[in-house]
């Protein structure tokens, strides 16, 4: 199954180099390109790609708008967003995860890095780039955004949780992968994976960078100080 790539960066340049990265690699094309945030998101629309690499500062409607505008539309539910980015510890970073994005990757990142991370997203699994640190969101989620952590429905939901099922969800907001919980848990990686999907459809979360969010949000995880 090939992975459909859209391109959204306002430099022409960059866009033609991962364009030759991507359509070089099996099981992957890019199906369009887009020079702002209203194009990236409109010809998200005509073409359903399956990862938009979307970069923030742009013209117009920037990454961080059109990055909401596909997350909060339904016909584009399948979409993962990933952030590309010159300087990973950005607060726009943290804003871009709130509005839907599936993760980050910095603009300096190895090819292997690019194309690992395109395959991470498309399977609903994104989350922090390889060279992230594992405290990075939860150090900028804990700037926060005026809004009650503990109110709203996303705290609602978490009460619909399994006790089991939170403390996956702590694990994941601490950037484990299943593999590294279910070592944890004495538990096999299969079990995750289900605890994990689960808790994603209670919570109405996209993928696993939503839950980090839902989690910090809600006050369950607290950021170390």
């Amino acid at each position: 199954m090939t992975i459909k790539v859209l391109l959204a960066d306002d430099q022409a340049l960059l866009r033609s180099a991962f364009k030759v990265l991507v359509d070089s690699e099996p099981g992957m094309r890019v199906v369009a390109e887009a020079s702002d945030g209203a194009e990236a998101y409109e010809l998200s629309r005509a073409t359903a790609p399956d990862v938009v690499l979307m970069d923030i500062r742009m013209p117009g409607v920037d990454g961080l708008a059109a990055t909401r505008m596909i997350s909060e539309d339904p016909e584009l539910a399948g979409v993962r967003v990933v952030i590309l980015t010159t300087f990973e510890v950005d607060d726009y970073v943290v804003q871009a995860l709130r509005a839907g994005a599936s993760g980050f990757l910095g603009k300096g990142a190895e090819p292997d890095e690019l194309l690992s991370a395109i395959r991470v997203a498309a399977a609903g699994e994104a989350l922090l780039s390889p060279v992230a640190t594992k405290g990075l969101i939860a150090r900028f989620l804990a700037q926060g955004d005026g809004e009650d952590g503990a109110a709203g429905p996303d705290a609602e939901r978490l009460a619909t949780l399994t006790g089991r099922e939170r403390e996956v969800l702590v694990l994941v907001a601490g950037g484990l992968s299943n593999d590294e919980i279910a070592e944890r848990l004495s538990v096999s990686p299969l079990t995750v994976k289900t605890h994990v999907n689960r808790a994603m459809a209670k919570l109405g979360a996209r993928d696993r960078a939503q839950l980090v969010v839902i989690a910090y949000q809600t006050g369950l995880v607290r950021p170390r100080v």
